[in-house]
């Protein structure tokens, strides 16, 4: 590992993969490796670097060449399937030489843990960064809707959740990636206070002058509910017992990950509304 760490491309130097470049947390990460002179390589589907984690062929050519990689598996590292196509990633990196490789991770997903023991077997500087909820799921996921028509529908109950800024962890993931001492690391993320699904709405509610309310359903409901947008029956299945075995209160605490690698205070879930909402995100 140390002879791992001493053969890692200094920052100005490095190529950097981002898989999923183009997602979430991967366009962040390229926007800010960029900015900081790194040369990138943002991997997608149906960009200039095709990268796809259903077709392993692209995974070689992505790497070729590169000194560290982003890893960001969708649909999630919980998903069926997911351990073994990390652990060849994994193979295929160690057959490219890179040196450095950060994982992002789930918090509390035991699932996500196999995955994360199969990448470390490529043999690596591995660093884990495992993130709670997403304030970004209201902005730019699947709970968009939901927030601009008002309603809220989600397999949550009272359990609170310590949602963290896709921004922090962008940060941290672009630490672990230029800086030395993130090899071997697992960093765990989470917002500045716990917040039930209710109070979540209610500062969305507050920071755009409208209502909007939160349904709680179970998860048999929002399954059915996920299978009438169309997704097939057991992804949907999947998704929702994902959702309820997350919820049920087991990541209900907040962590000092962020200012442990930041020096300073994550965001808060009110900033991000207020934010967004004088952005326009949900309309208004």
């Amino acid at each position: 590992m140390t002879e791992n760490i001493k053969q890692a491309a200094q920052p100005e130097q490095a190529t950097v993969l981002v898989t999923s470049g183009t997602g979430k947390t991967g366009r962040r990460v390229v926007e800010r490796l960029a900015a900081l002179g790194t040369t990138v390589r943002s991997g997608s589907r149906k960009g200039e670097v095709r990268f796809d984690w259903e077709d392993d062929s692209t995974w070689g050519p992505a790497l070729r060449g590169a000194d560290a990689a982003y890893v960001a598996y969708y649909p999630d590292l919980a998903a069926p399937g997911a351990v073994e196509a990390v652990r060849t990633f994994g193979r295929i990196a160690k057959e490219e030489g890179i040196h450095r490789l950060v994982l992002l991770s789930g918090r509390g997903e035991p699932e996500a843990v196999l995955a994360e023991e199969a990448l470390r077997e490529s043999g690596a500087a591995l660093t884990v960064v495992r993130g709670s909820f997403f304030a970004q799921n209201f902005s730019e996921g699947a709970m968009v809707e939901g927030v601009i028509a008002g309603e809220v529908a989600f397999p949550a109950g009272e359990t609170a959740e310590p949602w963290v800024h896709a921004d922090d962890l962008a940060d941290v993931v672009v630490a672990a990636l230029t800086e030395d001492g993130h090899a071997g690391l697992v960093h765990e993320l989470t917002g500045p206070r716990l917040l039930t699904f209710a109070e979540v709405v209610a500062e969305i509610s507050k920071a755009t002058g409208r209502e909007v309310r939160y349904v709680p359903v179970s998860v048999a409901e929002y399954a059915a509910m996920l299978q009438e947008y169309g997704m097939p029956g057991a992804v949907a299945e999947w998704l929702a017992g994902l959702f309820g075995t997350l919820l049920d209160g087991h990541n209900a605490s907040t962590t000092d990950g962020v200012e442990r690698v930041l020096g300073r205070a994550p965001k808060d879930f009110a900033d991000f509304a207020r934010e967004e909402a004088a952005a326009g995100t949900w309309g208004g």
